[in-house]
């Protein structure tokens, strides 16, 4: 039994690896700074990873400002400079979470209201609602009008009309543009 228990030691010691070492001291701190700034560069690598991850959710969406401005170069930051970039952090990520839930709010009311127009077209006259105001990239939009013009409108028959997307490049001319000269 003990060269059993001998033997499950050994190999659990080897898949575990060799001990993990402590991180090396941050050159050209003083001692009393070491872990205020362990401290606050974690808690800025977090701020940022979730910034990050605020940016992949909102694409692709126009609108939302998630960047992160440099602080003069590389260089050691301060303590007080790592207080003022995490504050600075803590700020943009709760602006952007507050802008990105305020913009998927609108966007699922769009898509409510889109759906709302399907069901009853007549309640929605005019209604005009496009892929950006939904979240979603594209020239597609969605438009209420009466069935057959103004026999539509009098008779109260609308519909929903589906764009197919964007349109065709047109060339200068197309637009109105005077022909060249020859």
């Amino acid at each position: 039994m003990r060269d059993v228990l001998e033997q499950s030691t050994a190999v659990a010691g080897k898949a575990l690896g060799p001990p993990l070492e402590p991180r090396p001291a941050i050159q050209g701190a003083p001692p009393d700074e070491r872990h205020g700034r362990r401290s606050l560069l974690g808690q800025v690598e977090r701020l940022e990873s979730e910034l990050a991850c605020l940016f992949a959710s909102s694409w692709p969406r126009k609108g939302l400002e998630l960047s992160v401005p440099g602080r003069g170069g590389p260089r050691l930051l301060s303590l007080e400079e790592l207080e003022g970039l995490r504050d600075d952090l803590v700020e943009r990520v709760d602006h952007a979470r507050r802008s990105l839930s305020d913009r998927t709010y609108l966007e699922e009311r769009n898509r409510r209201r889109i759906e709302e127009m399907l069901l009853e077209p007549e309640r929605h006259k005019w209604v005009r609602i496009g892929n950006e105001d939904i979240g979603e990239p594209g020239c597609r939009h969605w438009h209420v009008r009466p069935r057959w013009g103004l026999l539509g409108m009098l008779m109260n028959w609308w519909r929903v009309l589906i764009s197919s997307g964007c349109p065709l490049a047109q060339g200068r001319r197309a637009r109105g543009d005077p022909e060249p000269a020859t």
